[in-house]
C-alpha cells in the first residue's frame, strides 16, 4: 500500500462517469428489450376489425369471413326461421343467454342487433370444431327445428340463433363478436361502435 494521499476529487469523477456510463448501457438494452414486447405489424392487422358486405346476402344464406384467425359467420335469417326460435325454447340449455357469450346487445331472443342477421364466432364450445350451417333439415337432429348449426365432430346442435340444445356436449351458446352496423350494407366486426 502506498502512502500517498487519496485524491477524492478524482475518484468521484471516476464514480460519477462510470455510473453515467452504466446508466446509458442499462437505457440502450432496455428500450430495445421493451420494445419488443408490442405487437407486431402482422399481429395487429390480425385483430383488426373486419368488414363484412351483406348488401347481396340472400334469405337463408351464411356468408363467411376470417376476423382474429377464427371463422366468423353471417347469417341472413329468413322469416319462418326467426319465428322458429321462440318454439324450441324449452329444449334448449341457455334460451335467455345467461351466460356472457355475447355483448349486452346481442342478449335478447334473435342473440343480434338487428333480428335478420344473426353473427357469431364459427367455433364449437364444446373443443373447438366448426358446426355445418343447416338452412334445411335441423330436424333430423332437434325436433321442432328448421335451421340451425350441427357439430359433426361429437354432435352438438345449436338454433339458428346460436343457443345450444340441451343434451349435447356443448356446455355454451356460440359466441357473438362485437359488431355494429356501419350502414345498412356493412357490418364491422370486432368493434361495438356506437349504435343502438
Amino acid at each position: 500500500m502506498s502512502n500517498a494521499p487519496v485524491d477524492k476529487g478524482r475518484r468521484r469523477f471516476l464514480t460519477v462517469a462510470t455510473s453515467v456510463v452504466g446508466a446509458a448501457g442499462a437505457v440502450g438494452v432496455a428500450v430495445p428489450f421493451i420494445a419488443s414486447w408490442n405487437p407486431s405489424e402482422k399481429a395487429k392487422n390480425a385483430g383488426a376489425p373486419v368488414e363484412v358486405n351483406i348488401g347481396k346476402a340472400e334469405p337463408g344464406q351464411l356468408i363467411r369471413v376470417e376476423w382474429r384467425g377464427q371463422p366468423v359467420w353471417v347469417v341472413r335469417r329468413t322469416p319462418e326461421m326467426l319465428a322458429s326460435l321462440e318454439a324450441v325454447n324449452d329444449q334448449l340449455r341457455d334460451p335467455n343467454s345467461d351466460e356472457p357469450q355475447q355483448p349486452e346487445y346481442a342478449k335478447n331472443l334473435h342473440r343480434s342487433r338487428k333480428e335478420e342477421f344473426f353473427v357469431a364466432v364459427g367455433i364449437c364450445t364444446h373443443l373447438g370444431c366448426s358446426p355445418q350451417f343447416l338452412d334445411q333439415g335441423m330436424g333430423e337432429y332437434v325436433e321442432g327445428a328448421q335451421a340451425g348449426f350441427f357439430c359433426p365432430c361429437h354432435g352438438s346442435t345449436f338454433d339458428i340463433a346460436g343457443r345450444v340444445f340441451q343434451g349435447v356436449p356443448a356446455p355454451y351458446n356460440l359466441v357473438v363478436p362485437p359488431h355494429y352496423y356501419i350502414n345498412d350494407n356493412t357490418i364491422l366486426v370486432g368493434e361495438d361502435g356506437e349504435q343502438a
